[in-house]
């Protein structure tokens, strides 16, 4: 399982790069997006792959190795956010800009 998610996390950043150094804006916001995916599953990766432990640790725990990690589950969720709210600017920005320019170039310059 860890095998299958470094490869999800490399090919989302390598998809992610390539997009960001391509010439148009929507392509950009892709890239972005996709780097946003892989960072959230890295972040989840940290916590480590458990599955049917539980997430909430309860007064007499015991063994914490039984128990999921809260703190990378909270991270993911923040970085969910933030990403969310990145996009949207983003997008409103890019907007603006091909309304000025006409073009949406990350360059400004119309290549045909």
């Amino acid at each position: 399982m860890e095998i299958v998610l470094a490869a999800a996390i490399g090919v989302l950043t390598t998809s992610g790069v390539w997009l960001v150094l391509r010439p148009r804006t929507f392509q950009v916001i892709v890239g972005l997006t996709l780097l946003s995916y892989a960072v959230t599953l890295c972040i989840f990766a940290t916590g480590g792959l458990r599955i049917g432990a539980e997430p909430v640790l309860r007064e007499k725990a015991g063994e914490l190795v039984n128990y999921a990690d809260p703190l990378p589950q909270a991270l993911v969720l923040t970085a969910i956010v933030i990403s969310f709210a990145t996009t949207a600017l983003l997008l409103v920005v890019i907007l603006a800009a091909r309304g000025l320019t006409g073009v949406d170039h990350v360059d400004g310059k119309d290549r045909d």
